[in-house]
């Protein structure tokens, strides 16, 4: 597996948009939606993902993710929907994993029948699920590692290797890992995305999406999502830009301490199970280890019955009951309340997901105050007994 030596570098420099007025430090913000047709600018605009600040936000992106080109979206949402529309049509089926974020799921289910495209959602995958799932028109296989909330993890080099025996697009939810624990196109993965709201944005401040892969892939994306109108507005970009140049300081930090926190609560008495690929007792540790730099700042577990988690969560200090996840604060939520509420009950039991279980995203902050938080907040939930 390539790892990235100077990553820190790269989240700095690679597609580095400089200022060539003024010399300044930092990119230039060009925020113009109208280009003349006849010079240098011709055919630049927003719609078209190919404004000054997106090509070299796509090109850092690129670099990240070992890959060739990449496109900036408007939402994690955004760059999914475009990619099963670009490569899907009437009549095609896709293999899914069905342990993959609600949004996700939820598409699947309320857009693939619409437009006349099939899809089968495995439970676990590996080559004897695969085959049997295979059918003559299935075109793609879209898989989540490690998954949104249970930390699941699949095998991507055997994934890929399926793919490229029997002809099918491979497509990866890279979020939860990010660029700088997980490069799924070093194991010919054709295209990796993210919810660039999370890590890559990192300070719960910016909505956007993400996909790398190919040039002929990214091509063949592009005319699409053109269509769609899911690119980002060329401030947002700037935001991301200034983001992405501390991804690889903050996700290094978050994976530390995630680990640390996964190992106390593992042993701790008032908790039924923890989720973290980074634990020998997970079972896709080893798999896990093996394509991934780290483990990353997720993590969730399950509160024994004798605490209620609703108390618990109001308890708490320090990480802040709320949505979405990988900034540099710590956050925590009930996915079936939240991340996962699009989803039946039954759709959710079937994926392990109950009412009980809390999904932890680490921040930067330091090791002892996140376990002290837990603690009291944890203490005082039994007191209330």
């Amino acid at each position: 597996m390539k790892k990235n030596k100077h990553i820190n570098y790269t989240c700095v420099h690679a597609g580095e948009l400089k200022d060539t007025v003024y010399n300044g430090a930092t990119a230039p913000i060009y925020t113009s939606t109208t280009y003349d047709y006849r010079g240098p600018g011709t055919n630049l605009y927003p719609r078209y993902f190919n404004t000054p600040n997106q090509v070299a936000l796509a090109q850092k992106m690129a670099a990240l993710e070992h890959t060739e080109a990449s496109l900036i979206f408007g939402s994690g949402m955004a760059a999914i929907s475009a990619v099963f529309m670009a490569f899907l049509k009437s009549g095609d089926h896709i293999i899914m994993q069905r342990a993959i974020y609600g949004g996700t799921s939820h598409f699947a289910a309320a857009e693939f029948d619409r437009v006349g495209i099939t899809y089968t959602m495995l439970e676990s995958i590996n080559e004897d699920t695969l085959a049997e799932a295979i059918q003559e028109n299935t075109k793609m296989l879209y898989i989540e590692t490690p998954s949104n909330p249970l930390l699941e993890i699949t095998d991507i080099e055997k994934v890929s290797a399926f793919a490229k025996a029997n002809s099918l697009i491979t497509a990866i939810d890279n979020t939860f890992a990010s660029p700088i624990n997980q490069n799924p196109a070093d194991y010919g993965i054709d295209l990796i995305i993210h919810s660039a709201t999370k890590y890559l944005g990192g300070h719960s401040d910016i909505c956007a999406g993400t996909v790398s892969g190919s040039q002929e892939h990214m091509d063949q994306l592009w005319k699409t999502a053109k269509n769609y109108g899911g690119s980002l507005s060329d401030v947002t970009v700037h935001l991301l830009e200034r983001s992405i140049k501390t991804l690889g300081l903050r996700v290094k930090q978050q994976s530390k301490t995630a680990k640390k926190i996964a190992r106390f609560l593992d042993k701790h008495p008032d908790l039924k199970t923890v989720n973290y690929p980074g634990l020998k007792s997970h079972p896709g540790h080893k798999i896990a280890k093996k394509q991934m730099h780290a483990y990353g700042g997720m993590m969730s577990f399950e509160l024994k019955a004798h605490i209620n988690h609703h108390e618990f969560l109001e308890e708490l200090q320090v990480i802040k009951p709320a949505l979405s996840l990988a900034g540099v604060e710590s956050t925590i939520l009930s996915p079936s309340l939240t991340s996962h509420s699009l989803m039946t009950p039954q759709e959710r039991a079937e994926q392990g997901i109950n009412d009980r279980l809390l999904r932890l995203s680490v921040g930067i902050e330091e090791f002892n105050i996140l376990v002290d938080d837990i603690e009291q907040a944890l203490e005082k939930s039994r007191k209330r007994k």
